[in-house]
């Protein structure tokens, strides 16, 4: 069992593990290129979350770094109130106690994840991908040697170099008490553990984002910003999946061959819904439920709707929930849109690949949640606590 740590040493424990992933950069490289070297599958979204480079290290650090200069989010006061018959009561910010990572692919998060949750009072256990097995064991054992040095036991920080079968019995009857699970990957990955776990879960990384190009919009900022948030990093739960055109749009079909055009030269495979037959070299819908798919790869669907109704109502039907974006001159129509759509971030004329913790000022992120319990979008240092009442009497009974 392991007892709080103090603030000042979960700082000290960052900004040495902050020194020890700079020193070590070749090392975890190295170990990376072993996982892309045995790496068989021909996942793109996959593979470029398993690759890690200098400029990924430098992430990971920065994140370390600017986590050591946040405030402390455990132990802030929410809620005091003093009754009548004297007693003081107080409602404080509280870590969870142990909190499971499970993730594919991303030796990133071994360093950005684990050192949120660790910032706020947590302890860790990380269950990551056998793709990427090396990276993720080299990068614990720093954890291991930053913990070390500033005379703080291993268990805060524990890798689960286990099995499916494994993970299955794990989240079924946990050896030991787990708080809370967050499971960073496909849907697959979510499934299983939400299927399998007998504590809570958030449910986070989902994307299958929607764009609306409504009928006052600048056309040359809805190519752009489309292009941009379909194509900047496949790989990221942020990227864009369908677009919705508004039919009354101004050379609306000027406007629909334009953007496939653009979107072919980024080697975009386009699909569409049959009233869009008339563009060339693009895949007809046949089944309603690619509406439903995240791609996380170099596909998108265009759709046409009548009607900023219509286009809110598609979108709540179909989107997973994680970010939409009206491009729109109309702030009316952009208010309703925004007010309307059930996703956990929404945007007026940007790209949603802004749905990000560090983006939103955050200082990084642990997860993106889509669900609405305990928190919604991008969850940072301050969102990874539970709530504690703290009582102060002096012989009061009821």
């Amino acid at each position: 069992m392991v007892t709080n740590l103090s603030i000042e040493k979960r700082n000290a424990v960052l900004i040495k593990m902050a020194e020890l992933v700079n020193q070590e950069q070749e090392a975890i490289i190295k170990s990376n290129q072993q996982d892309l070297q045995t790496f068989a599958g021909g996942d793109l979204a996959m593979l470029d979350r398993l690759k890690v480079d200098k400029a990924k290290i430098q992430e990971m650090i920065n994140s370390l770094i600017q986590l050591a200069s946040q405030d402390d989010p455990v132990g802030k006061e929410l809620f005091h109130f003093t009754h009548e018959n004297g007693l003081e009561i107080y409602n404080k910010t509280a870590a969870f106690g142990t909190i499971l990572i499970i993730y594919e692919s991303r030796p990133d998060v071994t360093v950005e994840a684990a050192g949120i949750a660790f910032k706020s009072g947590n302890k860790i256990l990380l269950k990551g991908g056998k793709e990427s097995i090396n990276s993720n064991l080299k990068i614990v054992e720093l954890w291991h040697q930053a913990l070390a040095y500033n005379e703080v036991t291993a268990e805060w920080v524990e890798y689960l170099n286990i099995n499916r079968e494994e993970t299955q019995v794990l989240l079924k009857n946990p050896p030991q008490k787990i708080d809370l699970i967050i499971p960073r990957g496909g849907e697959k990955l979510i499934a299983f553990v939400k299927e399998h776990a007998t504590c809570p879960v958030v449910v986070s990384g989902r994307g299958n984002n929607f764009a609306f190009v409504d009928k006052d919009a600048d056309l040359d900022k809805a190519v752009e910003i489309i292009l941009n948030a379909k194509t900047a990093k496949i790989s990221a739960c942020n990227a864009l999946d369908k677009v919705l055109v508004d039919e009354n749009l101004p050379d609306y079909q000027l406007f629909v061959e334009l953007l496939v055009s653009k979107l072919k030269e980024s080697g975009v495979k386009i699909y569409v819904e049959k009233q869009l037959d008339f563009l060339s070299d693009v895949v007809i819908i046949k089944n309603e439920q690619i509406w439903y798919e995240e791609f996380l790869d170099y596909k998108i669907v265009i759709g046409t709707v009548n009607s900023l109704d219509k286009a809110i109502a598609k979108i709540n039907q179909f989107c997973g929930g994680h970010s939409a974006t009206i491009i729109s001159g109309n702030e009316d129509s952009a208010k309703q849109f925004m007010e309307s759509v059930d996703a956990a971030a929404v945007y007026q004329n940007a790209s949603t690949r802004f749905t990000d913790g560090f983006q939103f000022g955050l200082g990084g992120e642990l997860a993106i949640s889509t669900d609405k319990l305990h928190q919604r979008g991008p969850m940072g240092l301050e969102h990874l606590v539970t709530n504690k009442w703290y009582v102060f009497g002096n012989g009061q009974t009821r």
